[in-house]
């Protein structure tokens, strides 16, 4: 029997890999015609395999340690209903960036959006940080929640 994957739940998954800087939580939960936006890029990422790569990259830049990543698991009220969320910072906890917002159907993330608009200012945040403390060394289970 499958499992339904929840938005909380994804956002979940995706907060532990960026602070972790590790896609593998996502690399089976991502839908093969998964898509991407970002609210500071004009073209959206539009295929799971693109959008792992790109994370790749992305994580091997930032593993320098100069510029580290905070995704922080949220609630936020935007475009008509409260969702969750992952607020993003840069640099410290403090220096907020970013919210992303997800979709999903059935077992899968199908679509991630990174948002200036809601402001990551007007998320209420819990002030978890899945995966944080995962940074120098490998996942384990119990590091996901």
């Amino acid at each position: 029997m499958k499992t339904t994957l929840t938005r909380k739940r994804a956002a979940a998954f995706y907060a532990w890999a960026l602070n972790a800087y590790d896609v593998s939580p996502l690399e089976d939960l991502l839908a093969d015609n998964f898509h991407y936006a970002s609210q500071w890029v004009f073209e959206e990422i539009t295929s799971k395999a693109d959008y792992l790569r790109y994370l790749r990259g992305k994580f091997h830049t930032l593993r320098d340690g100069r510029n580290l990543v905070f995704a922080e698991l949220a609630h936020v009220n935007a475009y008509g209903e409260d969702q969750p969320c992952v607020v993003l910072a840069q640099g410290s906890p403090a220096d907020l960036v970013a919210i992303a917002l997800f979709q999903v159907a059935g077992d899968r993330i199908t679509r991630i959006d990174l948002c200036a608009v809601p402001p990551p200012e007007s998320a209420r945040r819990s002030g978890i940080y899945p995966g944080l403390k995962s940074r120098n060394r490998p996942p384990e289970n119990k590091d996901l929640f």
